[in-house]
Protein backbone atom coordinates (compact mmCIF):
# COMPACT_ATOMS: atom_id res chain seq x y z
CA UNK A 1 0.00 0.00 0.00
CA UNK A 2 2.88 2.31 0.89
CA UNK A 3 4.24 1.79 -2.72
CA UNK A 4 0.95 2.84 -4.15
CA UNK A 5 0.70 5.67 -2.21
CA UNK A 6 4.41 6.80 -3.11
CA UNK A 7 3.34 6.24 -7.03
CA UNK A 8 0.49 8.27 -6.66
CA UNK A 9 2.42 11.36 -5.19
CA UNK A 10 5.19 11.13 -7.49
CA UNK A 11 2.13 11.71 -10.47
CA UNK A 12 0.96 14.85 -8.68
CA UNK A 13 4.45 15.67 -8.46
CA UNK A 14 5.47 15.11 -11.97
CA UNK A 15 2.11 17.13 -13.26
CA UNK A 16 2.79 20.11 -11.09
CA UNK A 17 6.79 20.09 -12.15
CA UNK A 18 5.96 19.25 -15.61
CA UNK A 19 6.22 16.21 -16.78
CA UNK A 20 3.74 16.71 -19.35
CA UNK A 21 5.65 19.14 -20.97
CA UNK A 22 4.15 18.72 -24.14
CA UNK A 23 1.02 19.91 -22.92
CA UNK A 24 0.61 24.12 -23.01
CA UNK A 25 0.82 25.53 -19.36
CA UNK A 26 -2.36 26.49 -18.93
CA UNK A 27 -3.45 23.07 -20.19
CA UNK A 28 -0.73 21.34 -17.73
CA UNK A 29 -2.31 22.72 -14.80
CA UNK A 30 -5.99 22.05 -15.70
CA UNK A 31 -5.01 18.45 -15.45
CA UNK A 32 -3.03 19.29 -12.35
CA UNK A 33 -6.18 20.62 -10.74
CA UNK A 34 -8.40 17.52 -12.08
CA UNK A 35 -6.01 15.08 -10.81
CA UNK A 36 -6.04 16.65 -7.39
CA UNK A 37 -9.82 16.51 -7.72
CA UNK A 38 -10.36 19.93 -9.31
CA UNK A 39 -12.36 20.72 -12.23
CA UNK A 40 -10.78 22.34 -15.75
CA UNK A 41 -11.67 25.80 -16.61
CA UNK A 42 -13.49 24.38 -20.01
CA UNK A 43 -15.64 22.35 -17.87
CA UNK A 44 -16.32 24.89 -15.16
CA UNK A 45 -17.65 27.20 -18.31
CA UNK A 46 -19.85 24.74 -19.90
CA UNK A 47 -21.48 24.11 -16.69
CA UNK A 48 -21.82 27.89 -16.31
CA UNK A 49 -23.46 28.13 -19.69
CA UNK A 50 -25.09 24.86 -18.65
CA UNK A 51 -26.89 26.60 -15.71
CA UNK A 52 -27.63 29.94 -17.36
CA UNK A 53 -29.64 27.85 -20.55
CA UNK A 54 -31.51 26.08 -17.49
CA UNK A 55 -32.17 29.68 -15.41
CA UNK A 56 -33.22 31.01 -18.58
CA UNK A 57 -35.72 27.96 -19.38
CA UNK A 58 -36.87 27.98 -15.81
CA UNK A 59 -37.17 31.94 -15.94
CA UNK A 60 -39.54 31.21 -19.77
CA UNK A 61 -41.70 28.05 -18.08
CA UNK A 62 -42.30 30.73 -14.94
CA UNK A 63 -43.48 33.22 -16.96
CA UNK A 64 -45.49 30.74 -18.95
CA UNK A 65 -47.76 29.41 -16.19
CA UNK A 66 -48.06 32.74 -14.98
CA UNK A 67 -50.03 33.96 -18.38
CA UNK A 68 -51.69 31.14 -18.51
CA UNK A 69 -52.67 31.10 -14.64
CA UNK A 70 -53.80 34.93 -15.14
CA UNK A 71 -55.61 33.80 -18.95
CA UNK A 72 -57.88 31.00 -16.87
CA UNK A 73 -58.54 33.59 -14.47
CA UNK A 74 -60.06 36.01 -17.23
CA UNK A 75 -62.04 33.44 -19.05
CA UNK A 76 -63.64 32.14 -16.02
CA UNK A 77 -64.98 35.68 -14.98
CA UNK A 78 -65.97 35.89 -18.37
CA UNK A 79 -67.44 32.59 -18.30
CA UNK A 80 -69.60 33.10 -15.30
CA UNK A 81 -70.82 37.03 -16.65
CA UNK A 82 -72.24 35.18 -19.81
CA UNK A 83 -73.50 32.51 -19.02
CA UNK A 84 -77.12 33.72 -18.75
CA UNK A 85 -77.09 35.22 -21.98
CA UNK A 86 -78.06 32.04 -23.80
CA UNK A 87 -80.98 31.76 -21.06
CA UNK A 88 -81.56 35.67 -21.10
CA UNK A 89 -82.08 35.48 -25.18
CA UNK A 90 -85.02 32.96 -24.77
CA UNK A 91 -87.06 34.97 -22.21
CA UNK A 92 -86.68 38.02 -24.15
CA UNK A 93 -89.55 37.07 -26.36
CA UNK A 94 -91.84 36.53 -23.98
CA UNK A 95 -91.36 40.04 -22.48
CA UNK A 96 -91.94 41.50 -25.92
CA UNK A 97 -95.45 39.42 -25.80
CA UNK A 98 -96.06 41.20 -22.55
CA UNK A 99 -95.57 44.14 -23.83
CA UNK A 100 -97.22 43.85 -27.17
CA UNK A 101 -100.33 42.64 -24.96
CA UNK A 102 -100.08 46.31 -22.73
CA UNK A 103 -100.06 48.23 -26.53
CA UNK A 104 -102.98 46.60 -27.46
CA UNK A 105 -104.98 46.71 -24.09
CA UNK A 106 -104.10 50.91 -24.44
CA UNK A 107 -105.45 50.71 -27.88
CA UNK A 108 -108.85 48.33 -26.38
CA UNK A 109 -109.61 50.01 -23.14
CA UNK A 110 -110.04 46.28 -21.64
CA UNK A 111 -110.61 44.96 -18.18
CA UNK A 112 -107.95 47.15 -15.78
CA UNK A 113 -107.21 44.09 -13.51
CA UNK A 114 -105.68 42.13 -16.18
CA UNK A 115 -104.00 45.24 -17.44
CA UNK A 116 -102.76 45.66 -13.83
CA UNK A 117 -101.19 41.73 -13.86
CA UNK A 118 -99.74 42.01 -17.31
CA UNK A 119 -97.70 45.14 -15.91
CA UNK A 120 -96.54 43.78 -12.70
CA UNK A 121 -95.67 40.16 -14.58
CA UNK A 122 -93.56 42.90 -16.94
CA UNK A 123 -92.23 44.62 -14.22
CA UNK A 124 -91.11 41.40 -12.43
CA UNK A 125 -89.39 40.27 -15.58
CA UNK A 126 -87.85 43.12 -16.00
CA UNK A 127 -86.44 43.37 -12.82
CA UNK A 128 -84.75 40.16 -12.98
CA UNK A 129 -83.10 40.82 -16.15
CA UNK A 130 -81.62 43.85 -14.60
CA UNK A 131 -80.45 42.22 -11.87
CA UNK A 132 -78.91 39.25 -13.98
CA UNK A 133 -77.02 42.58 -15.94
CA UNK A 134 -78.90 43.11 -18.84
CA UNK A 135 -80.05 46.74 -20.04
CA UNK A 136 -82.57 48.12 -22.45
CA UNK A 137 -81.24 49.32 -25.41
CA UNK A 138 -82.14 53.40 -25.95
CA UNK A 139 -83.90 53.37 -29.03
CA UNK A 140 -87.20 56.21 -29.40
CA UNK A 141 -86.10 59.77 -30.31
CA UNK A 142 -82.46 58.41 -30.21
CA UNK A 143 -79.41 58.86 -33.09
CA UNK A 144 -79.30 55.71 -35.24
CA UNK A 145 -76.38 53.73 -34.43
CA UNK A 146 -75.79 50.23 -36.30
CA UNK A 147 -74.06 48.88 -33.91
CA UNK A 148 -77.19 48.45 -30.94
CA UNK A 149 -80.16 49.44 -33.80
CA UNK A 150 -81.49 47.60 -36.77
CA UNK A 151 -83.15 49.80 -38.74
CA UNK A 152 -86.09 47.91 -40.55
CA UNK A 153 -87.72 51.10 -42.35
CA UNK A 154 -86.64 54.69 -43.24
CA UNK A 155 -89.22 57.24 -42.81
CA UNK A 156 -89.10 60.86 -44.43
CA UNK A 157 -89.72 63.41 -42.12
CA UNK A 158 -89.91 67.05 -41.57
CA UNK A 159 -90.76 66.75 -37.78
CA UNK A 160 -87.69 64.55 -36.86
CA UNK A 161 -83.86 64.77 -37.27
CA UNK A 162 -81.91 63.39 -39.84
CA UNK A 163 -80.94 59.42 -38.69
CA UNK A 164 -83.27 60.01 -35.75
CA UNK A 165 -85.01 57.07 -34.00
CA UNK A 166 -88.56 57.33 -35.05
CA UNK A 167 -90.12 54.57 -33.50
CA UNK A 168 -88.95 51.26 -31.52
CA UNK A 169 -90.76 47.58 -33.11
CA UNK A 170 -89.22 45.34 -31.23
CA UNK A 171 -87.03 46.64 -27.79
CA UNK A 172 -82.93 46.01 -28.02
CA UNK A 173 -80.99 44.17 -25.30
CA UNK A 174 -77.33 44.38 -23.50
CA UNK A 175 -75.85 42.36 -21.19
CA UNK A 176 -73.04 44.13 -19.34
CA UNK A 177 -71.28 45.19 -22.31
CA UNK A 178 -72.22 42.61 -24.80
CA UNK A 179 -74.94 42.91 -27.12
CA UNK A 180 -77.91 40.45 -27.11
CA UNK A 181 -80.28 41.86 -29.30
CA UNK A 182 -80.44 45.02 -31.68
CA UNK A 183 -82.91 47.17 -31.35
CA UNK A 184 -85.62 46.95 -34.18
CA UNK A 185 -86.59 50.74 -35.26
CA UNK A 186 -87.99 52.88 -37.91
CA UNK A 187 -85.75 55.53 -38.93
CA UNK A 188 -86.57 59.59 -39.88
CA UNK A 189 -84.94 60.87 -42.85
CA UNK A 190 -84.95 64.25 -43.70
CA UNK A 191 -83.89 65.86 -46.86
CA UNK A 192 -83.69 69.26 -45.62
CA UNK A 193 -81.22 68.65 -42.70
CA UNK A 194 -78.80 66.76 -44.19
Amino acid sequence: MAIKNEQDVQTADELQNGAHESLPPADAQELAQESQGGVSRQEYERVNQERDALLDRLARLQAEFENARKRDAREQIEFREYATADAVKNFLPMLDNFNLALRSQQAESTDTALRSGIELIRKQMEDTLARLGVQAVPAQGQPFDPRVHEAIEMVESSDHADNEIIEELQRGYKLKDRLLRPAMVRVATNPSKK
